[in-house]
């Protein structure tokens, strides 16, 4: 199998998502351990099997190969298939590596000093028993493609203490130094683990210096058991941790949180669990991570992102964790929770292939490949004791044990069906406010027990007129006005039955912008008033457009009716006129199809007007330019003088046909009421 080594942005700042060309590649071969200098991101270490050590330097594209070698005379070095390499947390010029021995180098890589002697058990490797007995020479041996044996698998320095430095090897040992490795400490049993374990994982804990935490491994014998111990004098005595894990899940990685040390992450055979109390109760994340093994975990401490990769199932990622930091056992059973919302970057998405959504891949063939960023905006993070049920649900619930004792269910009566099939669905409502407190978006959650998410895009609500959910698609993609950097509260709610009730759940945070403008346009109060004055303005037209076409379509009804019944036909002369002269209003708002069809639309009508007025809301946050502003006013100008024109002939003219319609006994038409006989 041939891999590569990729790296790649875990959101990106256009609407499309994360393509082909956001990726990179350090390294080929088949991939292993790989570590970033976190003073200068463009420098990669990554290594292929067995030790082969790169520094990759993204800003110039050089690779340079810095594997140590022994000294003259030295044997060759027994390295591990998926050999560790470690940056010192207290000097990103210093690397630790590992072979049978623990290299250490002061200058990035380019020399080496071993500073260890041999620490693992130092075995013949082709002596040893395998499938229950030893074998002799001519035997199929196959180790061209094995990891060596006896060879240091993991390693782990304190942060807060330099030189004190954790290795774990293949053949049961952890060895422990305390003074950056000229002597060392071994262990060679755990309490409860088999002998002779595979060390998978060794964490020095972040905010004790005398804590470790180690997972090991005995599934080559057989043993799929969770191994995950704990230490809090240095490794001279070990307890496990793992406490209501599986039993048969081979854990691979422990990560801790930089902020809360009870909270830890493991990945494991079937997934990935957390603990929020030290390791005594494991729970295990969903979230759409499939069943399947997680073989590394890191934590990206600026964003507070849990980051997995799996085996053959690429990687996921938790965004902001930080919600699980404050949960505790009582708050999951009692009450609902709605948690601190980090900080959101303020932007405008870049629209790169003229796309307007996400996922789009226009002319870019079946090999364009888009992988979906995390939602744009704020995310509100909540947590639900129990589900919402509606009366139905309710009712199900009640009778569920019956059905599944095979018992009689009585019927309920027709007052309870109609009550429950009357009932207004439930939801949870967060409600975001401005520092004045005036409204800005309701959003509706999931009303399902446990922890949820849902994002508020940062932009007010569109304004355009409903329209039946069949009828909608993707490309309208209606959206309202971005909003400006500062600051926003968000409220949650429960709605039962069409009734809002406030849970008592609320939470400030800070929209910041991420990138100052190029050029000075208008300020971001200034576009925003200028922007909902546009909205309102086309949420008056087309509101009344949709409102004229329905007047329309039921006058085309009404002399239809008229010319199949017996009233006096100047009621169809009536209706007709008022169709005319009802559409020439029209055209003035919209413009005359037929005209415009042959390139000569007259009369810049007032929709497109306004449409100029607000170009691409979606694509800029620069703010009107003076050609807007006066294309705004003249729209005004003309919607003010046929606003009460359109009074005149629907809401007068047209209701009095209504009526008169009613009185000479015509048959129902759509727009009208209850009709009396007469």
């Amino acid at each position: 199998m041939h891999c590569t080594f990729p790296r790649r942005p875990s959101r990106t700042n256009n609407v499309i998502g994360i393509r082909n060309e956001d990726w990179y590649l350090t390294l080929g071969a088949d991939g292993h351990q790989s570590a970033a200098d976190p003073t200068n991101p463009n420098i990669i270490y990554a290594n292929w099997q067995e030790g082969n050590l790169t520094r990759y330097d993204h800003s110039t594209g050089e690779s340079v190969y810095i594997k140590p070698l022994p000294a003259a005379g030295e044997e060759a070095e027994r390295v591990n298939w998926d050999a560790p390499i470690l940056i010192s947390p207290h000097n990103a010029e210093r690397l630790y590596h590992a072979t049978h021995r623990v290299w250490r180098s002061d200058n990035r890589g380019d020399s080496w000093q071993a500073i260890s002697g041999d620490l693992t058990r130092n075995q013949e490797r082709t002596r040893q028993p395998l499938m229950g007995r030893r074998w002799s020479f001519d035997a199929i041996w196959d180790l061209s493609a094995m990891s060596q044996y006896n060879t240091i698998t993991s390693l782990s320095e304190s942060p807060l203490v330099a030189g004190l430095l954790y290795a774990g090897t293949d053949d049961g040992l952890v060895q422990i130094s305390e003074d950056g490795g000229a002597n060392w400490r071994r262990v060679d049993s755990l309490p409860g683990v088999p002998d002779n374990f595979f060390v998978n994982d060794i964490k020095a804990d972040l905010h004790d210096a005398d804590t470790v935490y180690i997972v090991v491994d005995d599934h080559k014998s057989g043993d799929y058991s969770p191994y995950l111990l704990k230490s809090e004098n240095r490794g001279r005595s070990w307890r496990s941790i793992s406490a209501n894990l599986p039993e048969r899940d081979v854990l691979w990685r422990v990560v801790q949180d930089h902020v809360n040390p009870d909270l830890l992450f493991v990945g494991a055979e079937t997934g990935v669990f957390f603990t929020v109390d030290g390791g005594r109760l494991w729970t295990k994340l969903s979230g759409g991570a499939p069943t399947i093994a997680f073989r590394d975990l890191v934590i990206q401490t600026r964003e507070n992102d849990l980051v997995g990769a799996t085996f053959g199932r690429s990687f996921y990622i938790l965004d902001d964790y930080s919600p699980l930091r404050s949960v505790t056992a009582k708050m999951l059973q009692n009450d609902s929770v709605l948690f601190p919302v980090r900080r959101v970057h303020w932007y405008l998405q870049r629209r790169p292939l003229s796309c307007a959504r996400t996922g789009c891949v226009d002319s870019q063939g079946h090999s364009y490949y888009v992988a979906q960023n995390p939602p744009f905006g704020a995310t509100f993070t909540y947590y639900l004791p129990e589900q919402l049920r509606s009366l139905k649900e309710q009712r199900q619930e009640d009778e569920k044990e019956q059905i599944e004792q095979n018992e009689d269910v009585e019927f309920p009566n027709w007052d309870r069906v109609d009550e429950e099939q009357r009932e207004d669905a439930p939801a949870i409502v967060f409600t975001v406010f401005d520092t004045d407190g005036n409204v800005i978006r309701h959003i509706e959650g999931p009303v399902e027990a446990g922890f949820h998410r849902v994002a508020w895009d940062l932009r007010y609500p569109p304004v355009d007129p409903w329209t039946p959910e069949e009828e909608r698609n993707d490309f309208a993609n209606p959206t309202g006005v971005l909003v400006a950097p500062g600051t926003y509260q968000v409220a949650m709610y429960q709605r039962i039955d069409g009734e809002l009730t406030d849970l008592g759940q609320s939470e400030q945070f800070e929209v910041v912008s991420i990138r100052e403008p190029t050029l000075p346009g208008s300020s971001q109060e200034q576009r925003i008033a200028f922007s909902r004055q546009v909205d309102e303005m086309q949420r008056a037209v087309s509101g009344t457009l949709s409102s004229i076409d329905e007047v329309l379509t039921q006058l085309d009804a009404i002399k239809e009716t008229l010319q199949n019944s017996t009233a006096d036909m100047a009621l169809y002369a009536q209706a007709n006129s008022l169709q005319q002269r009802i559409n020439q209003v029209r055209d003035r708002l919209r413009g005359n199809e037929t005209r415009g069809g042959f390139s000569d639309p007259g009369l810049m009508p007032v929709r497109d007007r306004l449409r100029y007025a607000s170009y691409d809301p979606n694509g800029n946050a620069y703010g009107p330019t003076q050609t807007q502003r006066e294309s705004f006013a003249i729209a005004g100008d003309a919607y003010a003088e046929i606003g009460p024109m359109l009074t005149a002939l629907i809401e007068e003219e047209y209701q009095a046909l209504l009526r008169e319609l009613d009185a000479a006994g015509v048959p129902w038409t759509p727009g009208r009421g209850v009709i009396q006989p007469n």
